[in-house]
C-alpha cells in the first residue's frame, strides 16, 4: 500500500539540496549553505552522497582567485525526486 521512500532523499538536508536545485539551473555551494543553514562540513558530506548516487553533478572552478563549487541536478536526480514526492503522497492520502 505504501511506497518505499528513497533513503537517500529521506534525509532532511539532502532533500533540501535537491529541492533547491529543482528550480535552478545550478547553485553555488555558498548559496546552498546559506539557504539550508547547514555547516560547511555537513553540506559537503551530503553533496558528496548525492554526487556518488549521480543525483547531482559537482563542478569545481574559480571566480577570479577564489575557488567555487557549483552543483546541478541530473535527470536521474530529478526522476528520484519526482518518485519520492509520489511516494510521499501515498502516505498522506486519506
Amino acid at each position: 500500500m505504501f511506497k518505499e521512500l528513497d533513503p537517500l532523499l529521506h534525509s532532511q538536508l539532502r532533500l533540501a539540496i535537491i529541492s533547491l536545485l529543482i528550480g535552478l539551473e545550478e547553485a553555488e555551494f555558498v548559496y546552498l549553505k546559506e539557504k539550508t543553514n547547514a555547516s560547511a562540513g555537513n553540506l559537503s558530506l551530503q553533496i558528496d552522497k548525492l554526487c556518488a548516487a549521480r543525483y547531482i553533478i559537482v563542478k569545481k572552478g574559480f571566480k577570479g582567485k577564489y575557488p567555487v563549487t557549483t552543483c546541478k541536478i541530473t535527470p536521474k536526480g530529478l526522476e528520484a525526486f519526482e518518485d519520492y514526492v509520489t511516494s510521499i503522497k501515498t502516505y498522506i492520502k486519506i
